[in-house]
């Protein structure tokens, strides 16, 4: 089996290195291949990106900004595996749960997974009201597709391709997270979680998200619940 690891980047010029680094000493028991989509940078990122010379690695450039969501699209269609697994460039989780995060896939009992950060797992404490935001996202979103995830909007997502390539995805930007939520629950996927850590950033350090993505996220639930 062939595992293909999808990684948007968005001016993360301090941690990009870094994180490619700790993906390439994991060994996930299989062939990877790494797919690195840079989402219009302007920080510097694209002239790291473009003297990046390793075999199993696939970098591809957006020419302006469209959105996590995008640039999913984009490594999703340039992914290979039979495994495909999101990770972020910000080293706010750490790619040493893999092997966690692929076990139900591999034994047979899941069809993606959720890796989760509360269900237990180590992670540095952060805002309160991102915490309450989060819960309340979760819990929409469960209402809406019956799932009882305890993290929708976690980063830490694995699929198997076959499920994958029967979703037609829309969403551009953070609206990602519910929408492949809330499809996948329409087709029926097996969905496990498990507990991981977190290194939560703050915004001094490069965090993104915010309120704004907080309420576009309320509008994607209920689109793709009802209207897509």
């Amino acid at each position: 089996m062939k595992l293909s690891i999808v990684i948007p980047v968005y001016n993360e010029k301090n941690t990009v290195k870094n994180v490619i680094r700790r993906v390439q000493e994991v060994d996930p028991g299989m062939e990877k291949e790494i797919i690195i989509v840079d989402d219009g940078s302007n920080d510097g990122t694209q002239e790291i990106l473009k003297n990046m010379n390793q075999p199993n690695v696939k970098v591809v450039f957006h020419s302006k900004n469209q959105g996590k969501g995008a640039a999913l699209h984009t490594g999703f269609a340039k992914a290979q595996g039979d495994i495909i697994l999101i990770q972020d460039a910000d080293l706010e989780y750490d790619p040493k749960e893999y092997t966690r995060l692929l076990k139900p896939i591999l034994d047979g009992r899941a069809d993606a997974v959720y890796g989760s950060r509360f269900l237990g797992g180590p992670h540095r404490v952060l805002f309160f009201w991102h915490y309450i935001g989060n819960k309340f996202l979760t819990t929409l979103s469960n209402m809406l597709s019956n799932l009882n995830l305890s993290d929708m909007e976690t980063c830490y997502k694995v699929f198997k391709k076959e499920i994958l390539d029967r979703i037609t995805l829309k969403s551009k930007r953070f609206g990602f997270e519910p929408e492949i939520t809330i499809k996948l629950a329409k087709q029926k996927a097996r969905i496990y979680e498990v507990p991981i850590s977190y290194s939560g950033r703050d915004y001094s350090e490069g965090k993104k998200i915010g309120w704004k993505d907080g309420l576009a996220a309320i509008f994607h639930i209920i689109r793709f619940k009802f209207f897509d």
